[in-house]
């Protein structure tokens, strides 16, 4: 590929978005991300897809501009109400962080798919990234975790109703206010918990930042109903794949359960932000954000293990 001075982050790079330099010292950033339906309903499954793509603008300190749908629909096979549903959901969950949905592309095809290309901008100097944990920092994680596993019990009918009500409730909200509570902090290093789960996430930041993490499995939030679910054996395959990747790079304590292992690795839908944070900003961070907000360990120097999970 020819080399291009304003190309700052591109597809070479594990962060969340491209990152393009502008001539005023802002960049633009750009990312792309849509799936399948993980929900029932066809609105809350545009709200969750788009939720999901804004999330990656707000993991590097962007401010969403504008967004592009992408849509994959079996049009000879369901009613256009349901797509409708769907895009009306990417819509107003765009509306929440303030901006337009100006178009975008659609297909034909066997499964419904839905996703945003969504442009943002942000001051050069401003961009946060994957890379710059610190020995020292606090580890904060802005959500609870689970979302892989309640998918799954979805898929199987095996999720209650308020199961179901607090993980829709968790992957619609936007990482909009984590992010605009942070820009009066200065992280080094910030991701979303998305599909590799938070023990890959973790393990990306400390490679690319030459630390290592001990993050304490007692300290991790997760979902309401998730423990029992992975009780019972309901295991997304991500999730399982994920824990597969880890192991060669983490050391899980020989006091954990094999299921708890998993559980540290779930395939997260719309996941929360994970900061690295000096240790005496992150007490700070969650007083004003929130107590869903949760110190899980911190970053230390690196030594065998990428990361270290503790009970």
């Amino acid at each position: 590929m020819e080399s291009n001075n304003s190309i700052i982050s591109d597809y070479t790079s594990t962060d969340d978005a491209a990152v393009v330099r502008l001539k005023d010292g802002k960049v633009i950033l750009q990312t792309v991300d849509f799936f399948t339906p993980i929900v029932d309903d066809p609105y809350t499954f545009g709200q969750i897809s788009a939720a999901n793509s804004l999330s990656d603008i707000y993991a590097m300190g962007g401010k969403p501009l504008f967004a592009l749908n992408i849509v994959a629909f079996p049009i000879q096979k369901l009613s256009n109400t349901i797509l409708s549903d769907i895009m009306q959901g990417g819509a107003d969950k765009a509306s929440e962080a303030g901006i337009p949905i100006v178009g975008g592309h659609s297909i034909d095809d066997n499964e419904p798919k839905y996703g945003l290309v969504v442009t943002g901008e942000v001051s050069e100097t401003s961009v946060w990234t994957n890379t710059g944990a610190k020995p020292g920092d606090s580890l904060i994680l802005t959500k609870p975790i689970g979302t892989g596993i309640i998918s799954t019990a979805i898929k199987k009918e095996k999720a209650s109703d308020t199961v179901i009500e607090t993980a829709v409730k968790s992957m619609t909200m936007l990482n909009k206010k984590a992010s605009e509570t942070l820009q009066e902090f200065d992280p080094n290093a910030v991701t979303d918990v998305t599909g590799f789960g938070l023990v890959g996430h973790l393990i990306e930041i400390c490679k690319n930042s030459q630390v290592s993490a001990n993050i304490n499995f007692s300290q991790i939030n997760f979902l309401p109903g998730v423990i029992d679910l992975a009780n019972e054996g309901i295991i997304p395959g991500g999730t399982k794949r994920n824990l597969d990747y880890a192991e060669k790079f983490a050391h899980f304590s020989g006091s954990l359960s094999p299921t708890q292992k998993l559980l540290a690795c779930d395939a997260q839908t719309s996941g929360g932000l994970l900061i690295s944070l000096p240790e005496t900003e992150a007490n700070r961070f969650i007083s004003i954000y929130g107590n869903q907000a949760v110190k899980i360990g911190n970053v230390a120097e690196q030594n065998n293990y990428f990361v270290s999970i503790n009970p």
